[in-house]
């Protein structure tokens, strides 16, 4: 995506931006409020192993959006972004439909990797949907001040399941806790950043009382999310995002040096214990609130499967797993994910899933943005994209969301990189003095 314009605006071109529209509200609600807002964690399924596997009128809502989505992109001049790169992706996601045909659980393991290539495919058009930058600013202004009113209006009128309780059954140590209609704190306080980071690119490109709004209440509501690790990387992305798009030199350091220690001191931590340690030392929970047994338990695991792994939902949350007695061992058996990314992919597809992920996540990214053109390399909407990147990629040290089809960072996550890569072929292009029919969709 460009900051360009349509040059001439024909009423096929009216039509697509009408479409558009409303194709990007509803991906949008669909992924910000979803299905099932305010999730009751009270009940014996918040304990049950398989609960949530079905939700039919998700699925339903999903399929819809993906063929509408898919039929929009294929209809659209630019169609030759979709999917890309294609030929990376195409051995990146047959070798995740191959250790997943091969595991425990094939059809389950096939499920999630169609979904996830369906997502996929929705967020590399999602960028093609609005008809400028100003109106990719408007929509998401719009969608992030209803997010924002669902989500205090929860905590208004249904305290009881947009704040976590101490009747909860999994983790009654985060009562008093504000997750909104999200489904847990962590997933709220992550929500809350990119709203922040999403409000700034509104301040700056639509409207500056909007964008300063939907800051202030993401940041509000951030901080009564109780999410320490969420509330602190805000302003240190926003900083390491401000070096890396003027210090160059720093680019390939901050991503690759940085993405490596950070996962060397938090998952190594759990396996090397001078490096526990020396963690300590400075003053930091070596454990990463509990992770550590987790990390260790997935380790040992890795061990016995490096090359294919276990495959997509064959692992985390399985009878086997959970009911298999090793709680005598380690509580980490009933674990929900690994809790970090790149070590669950490398768990679930193997060390060859985990290297062609990071070529997509993380170099190829980096690739393009040393392509960018210097109208492009300073712009909000850049900007915007570099902070979602290094965001989601820092974060997922400690946390499971690659390849997570329901999960909002990663669509926007993908969403970024797509923008990236467009960003990094945009040609700027001046526009004529915009008609009110065109004005409307500015």
């Amino acid at each position: 995506m460009s900051s360009a314009v349509y040059i001439e605006q024909s009423p096929a071109d009216l039509l697509r931006a009408r479409v558009g529209t409303v194709l990007f509200m509803a991906m949008f609600l669909f992924f910000w409020i979803t299905t099932t807002p305010f999730v009751d964690l009270t009940g014996e399924a918040a304990l049950d192993p398989s609960a949530g596997n079905f939700n039919r009128l998700n699925q339903i809502v999903a399929v819809l959006l993906f063929a509408g989505t898919f039929a929009y992109g294929l209809a659209h001049p630019m169609r030759s972004v979709i999917l890309h790169p294609r030929p990376l992706l195409i051995i990146l996601f047959t070798w995740f439909l191959f250790v997943s045909a091969i595991s425990a659980y094939p059809m389950l393991g096939i499920k999630v990797t169609v979904l996830a290539l369906m997502v996929t495919i929705n967020a590399s058009v999602y960028l093609l949907l609005p008809a400028s930058e100003r109106h990719f600013a408007k929509m998401l202004g719009i969608g992030l001040l209803f997010m924002l009113a669902v989500a205090y209006y929860g905590i208004v009128f249904k305290p009881n399941l947009a704040i976590h309780q101490a009747s909860e059954l999994r983790e009654p140590m985060n009562a008093g806790f504000w997750r909104g209609h999200f489904p847990h704190k962590n997933s709220a306080a992550a929500a809350m950043v990119v709203a922040a980071f999403l409000g700034f690119f509104v301040m700056n490109t639509w409207s500056r009382l909007v964008g300063i709004v939907i800051v202030l209440l993401s940041f509000n509501f951030l901080l009564h999310t109780g999410g320490k690790t969420s509330t602190a990387m805000l302003p240190a992305i926003v900083l390491l995002a401000w070096i890396f798009e003027w210090l160059r030199f720093l680019r390939i350091p901050i991503v690759i040096c940085g993405v490596g220690l950070f996962n060397l001191f938090a998952v190594g931590s759990a396996v090397f214990r001078p490096l526990s340690d020396f963690i300590t030392e400075l003053g930091i929970d070596a454990t990463f609130t509990n992770r550590a047994d987790i990390w260790r338990f997935a380790f040992s695991a890795l061990a016995e499967r490096p090359i294919t792994g276990y495959g997509f939902k064959a692992f985390w949350q399985t009878d086997e797993l959970v009911h298999s007695g090793g709680s005598i061992e380690t509580w980490a058996v009933a674990a929900a994910n690994g809790h970090n990314a790149y070590l669950d992919i490398a768990l679930l597809t193997g060390f060859p899933g985990l290297f062609l992920t990071v070529i997509w996540l993380l170099i190829l990214p980096l690739r393009n943005i040393a392509r960018l053109a210097p109208a492009e390399e300073h712009s909000h909407l850049t900007r915007l994209f570099i902070r979602v990147w290094l965001y989601t990629i820092f974060s997922a040290g400690l946390e499971s969301l690659f390849f997570d089809s329901g999960n909002l960072l990663w669509f926007t996550f993908l969403f970024s990189i797509y923008g990236l890569h467009l960003q990094s072929r945009a040609v700027l292009l001046v526009a004529p003095p915009q008609t009110k029919s065109e004005a409307a969709y500015a």
